[in-house]
């Protein structure tokens, strides 16, 4: 087994060793910055670009779709040819990406720019692999925690950033800094992380990868512009049609292939398909709070419930969901230890649950939305992390970018779905203000009803979860391995 050299001795470990951790945390920030900095854009884009507002929103949709098509393909390539090699790769596609943006005003290459930024999707997953490769036990649980975490950190910490850039600079500014961030943690990585022994050996699956791309470009698409297609419109049926047959005949693929992209035999296990599952759900939960959110304080006042806020002071709203997430993760871990990741998957989407009852209550005063928020982002800190550590538990060392990065798929598509339900129902839930439609409080109320009610589901299906119970001690066990470790040397036995 190779395993064993993978771990290095931390004791007098190199300035280099000791920075891995922060350095891929700050790639994993990067990543969410860039998914979220484009934001605050959006109501100016079309004066901007001399584009329509649908245009415009594919600078959205594009690097969704691509993030959900290249995680995947990203993390099994890491297993097979290098993580640190792969993970360099992506980051500097989003810089490349993001030198784009800030070259042209075309709208045609500004959603080539964002597709080729969505590939920074991949970072968490192939950052949270490298991290089980290169850090011991003890402290493996803390450090995929705050991995874990660095998306709402990052989240968080982009809108405000975003919009203030875009308040007072040139719009193109924004992406000059996410460029220069970005090159700055592409040296970082370059510097402090080595390359994992840790290989998946194998010829890659191109078929495996181009029927998934397909399927995961129809699904996603239909869900994301349904709204605006119409949900029966012959354009969006036809991408949920074709959607349900090319992912059947990659299906059919997978498990006939010798080495194939998703190794499908392991995700039937419970405790990887389970895991996939409330990481579906997690997703759904978590994403309506900012998206809501956000609308809801920006609402006019003359609505009597919102609180006309600017874009800025939106971002700073969420904030401290997104520092809350810094300081728990930690917490998390302790939990994971102690009580096992499926419990604190299962209380943190129960947490959840609690900040949408907090929303649903009192959604006109500020302190009680910002106490709503945050209780939503501790809760989203728990699950979140959890999950990472539920799924190096149940694969093999040589499958843990692949299968991550099929778990940051299924949040993905969470929340992909997430953005459509809520659209639809702040759609069907308006009044007239001056004559232009806006969202009711009810409609607001009623999809924090949704969310929470799905936070709950996530949590019932993690406690269906095989269990994964730590000793008292910590990850470790008295053999000296953690249980994901034993099972590794079963799968390679």
């Amino acid at each position: 087994m190779d395993q064993p050299a993978a771990i290095p001795v931390l004791t007098g470990a190199s300035p280099r060793k000791r920075l891995t951790v922060p350095v891929l945390a700050f790639g994993g920030i990067l990543m969410a910055v860039n998914q979220t900095v484009v934001v605050p854009l959006l109501p100016d884009l079309p004066r901007l670009t001399g584009a329509s507002a649908g245009a415009v929103s594919w600078t959205v949709t594009a690097t969704l779709l691509s993030g959900a098509v290249l995680t995947p393909v990203l993390g099994r390539a890491g297993d097979m040819y290098g993580k640190r090699r792969v993970l360099l790769a992506a980051l500097a596609l989003m810089v490349v990406g993001s030198v784009m943006c800030a070259l042209s005003s075309d709208i045609r290459v500004l959603i080539a720019a964002r597709a080729l930024s969505g590939a920074a999707s991949a970072v968490v997953p192939l950052s949270i692999s490298i991290l089980r490769d290169e850090l011991p036990p003890e402290r493996r649980g803390s450090a995929v925690a705050l991995m874990s975490s660095t998306v709402g950190i990052g989240a968080a910490l982009g809108l405000p950033l975003a919009a203030l850039i875009v308040q007072y600079a040139d719009w193109h500014t924004m992406f000059w800094v996410t460029a220069g961030l970005g090159a700055l943690g592409v040296t970082s990585v370059w510097w402090a992380v080595r390359e994992s022994p840790v290989r998946e050996p194998g010829r890659f699956d191109v078929p495996g990868a181009l029927g998934l791309a397909a399927g995961l470009a129809c699904l996603l698409l239909g869900v994301s512009q349904g709204g605006l297609w119409g949900w029966t419109s012959p354009r969006v049926l036809a991408l949920f049609l074709g959607c349900v047959l090319t992912l059947g005949l990659w299906w059919w693929h997978q498990l006939r292939t010798e080495r194939p992209l998703v190794d499908l035999r392991l995700v039937s296990r419970p405790s990887v398909g389970l895991s996939h599952v409330a990481a579906l759900l997690t997703g759904f939960a978590f994403y309506a709070n900012s998206l809501v959110t956000a609308q809801l304080v920006q609402a006019p006042e003359a609505t009597g419930y919102g609180l006309g806020l600017s874009i800025v002071a939106t971002g700073l709203v969420l904030l401290p969901g997104g520092l809350i997430m810094l300081l728990f993760s930690p917490v998390s871990a302790r939990m994971s230890a102690s009580r096992g990741p499926r419990v604190t998957l299962a209380t943190g989407a129960l947490v959840i649950g609690l900040g949408y009852v907090v929303r649903i209550v009192d959604s006109r005063d500020l302190w009680m939305i910002i106490l709503g928020a945050a209780v939503v982002g501790t809760g989203t800190t728990l699950a979140y992390s959890a999950l990472p550590t539920l799924i190096l538990h149940a694969v093999p060392a040589g499958q843990t970018a692949s299968a991550n990065g099929v778990n940051v798929l299924m949040r993905t598509i969470g929340q992909a779905t997430s953005s459509a339900v809520v659209a639809a129902v702040l759609v069907h839930h308006t009044s007239l203000l001056g004559g232009t439609p806006v969202p009711t409080l009810h409609g607001y109320l009623l999809a924090f009803g949704i969310a929470g009610a799905v936070a709950l589901l996530a949590s019932a299906t993690a406690l269906t979860i095989p269990g994964d119970r730590p000793s008292p001690g910590g990850p470790r066990r008295a053999g000296g391995r953690t249980r994901g470790a034993r099972d590794e040397a079963l799968e390679g036995a």
